[in-house]
């Protein structure tokens, strides 16, 4: 066997950088692929033993890759042997290039016998995943990281083309189409077609089952099955009554049951000011609307976090364009803020503060310039946004 193996080493030539790169020049350890150091330790240890005793050396591995691409195996001569200094001496300097060169063709046999053994299809691949020796990171023991190939990007619609559903590729039959066989071709095209309706109706039908069986607040089953009449949505009665105190709409849809009712201080107020010389950007050719919240202090009602504990008073101001679209989010506002849903007691995340007056999901435009990141103007998509959270809460132009 080590007649072949030399045989092999002879066949693979191995520059100098190569080996210097990747066997590390001046260091007695060498970066091995995992695949192949398990199976020089497994189905081809007869070929490391045999290493071993030719070269005086015993290899070992110290150190393992954190995701297991590659690892680092140390070269050491043994006691009584030629490369270790005489006899009863062992150094634990460098090897030298013929070593380190004749261990790298040992793990290149090896990888040629795997890809023998795999059957699969011969391609040339890197032995040595890792580039560099002892490059190590973290503590003291160190990990080694093999680079990661480049992915291709796609985007969403790409994702969306290429993906296709499990239940398809489970029904695609292969087939050549050649002329004197159309006929065959068209009655397998059917079968496909067939199948692929048949998987899909299956698990549409198991899906509906499911959700008609199980409870999607509970994950269990039925009991005291209710069935909400405006988006159809059933659930155990017990659990709904429980999600129903916390907020009166649907758990799965959202949809508002009845009147929302926050716990917006009751002794605040709602103004409104009108300033046709002031133009929002993105809104010009229309005036400004102010609008002016005002809160005095107060103590904190028992459907507050905590009750009795004093809450200081607040002053905002928010800024609508004085057109349609900002009129009729006006009104939206104001039935939001009569429902006591603008505004609730908290923590507040700019300041930190605790025991304070926030804002509840509804937001405001609280700056007349700035864009966005300062809440302010333009913001072509606001008044929309703005329009689909009141929705969510009840507050509807209907």
């Amino acid at each position: 066997m080590w007649e072949l193996l030399q045989h092999c080493w002879k066949s693979i030539p191995v520059s100098s950088d190569e080996m210097s790169v990747r066997g590390g020049q001046g260091s007695n350890e060498v970066l091995v692929s995992q695949a192949v150091w398990d199976y020089l330790a497994t189905a081809g240890q007869p070929w490391l033993i045999d290493f071993q005793d030719k070269q005086g050396l015993s290899a070992g591995i110290i150190r393992r890759g954190e995701r297991g691409g590659c690892c680092a195996v140390r070269l050491r001569p043994v006691e009584g042997s030629r490369s270790g200094g005489g006899p009863g001496m062992m150094e634990e300097g460098p090897i030298s290039n013929e070593t380190r060169k004749a261990f790298i063709d040992l793990c290149r046999c090896a990888r040629k016998e795997m890809s023998k053994q795999d059957g699969g299809p011969k391609r040339k691949r890197s032995l040595l995943p890792c580039v560099g020796v002892g490059v190590l990171e973290g503590d003291e023991e160190g990990s080694l990281l093999p680079p990661q190939p480049p992915q291709p990007r796609r985007s969403q619609r790409q994702q969306q083309r290429y993906k296709k559903p499990a239940e398809e590729e489970a029904c695609v039959v292969l087939s050549n189409s050649t002329s004197h066989n159309e006929s065959g071709q068209r009655k397998k095209d059917n079968m496909e077609v067939s199948c692929s309706m048949m998987a899909s109706s299956h698990n549409q039908s198991h899906s509906e089952a499911d959700d008609y069986t199980s409870c999607s607040i509970c994950m269990g089953d039925m009991v005291e099955r209710t069935t909400l009449e405006r988006c159809g949505h059933a659930f155990c009665r017990l659990c709904l009554d429980q999600a129903f105190k916390v907020k009166r709409a649907c758990p799965v849809c959202r949809q508002v049951y009845g009147q929302l009712i926050g716990n917006q201080p009751a002794t605040g107020c709602m103004m409104v000011e009108r300033d046709p010389d002031l133009e929002l950007p993105g809104h010009e050719g229309y005036g400004c609307i102010c609008i002016i919240y005002s809160f005095p202090p107060g103590l904190q009602a028992p459907e507050h976090p905590n009750p009795g504990v004093r809450y200081p008073g607040t002053d905002r101001v928010a800024y609508l364009p004085d057109s349609p679209e900002g009129n009729r989010v006006l009104g939206l506002l104001r039935r939001a803020f009569e429902q006591r849903l603008i505004f609730t007691i908290g923590t507040s995340m700019t300041t930190g503060m605790h025991n304070v007056i926030t804002w509840n999901d509804i937001h405001h435009k609280t700056s007349l310039w700035g864009g966005p990141h300062c809440f302010g103007y333009p913001d072509p998509t606001y008044l929309v946004r703005v329009t689909e959270e009141l929705r969510e809460k009840g507050i509807t132009a209907d």
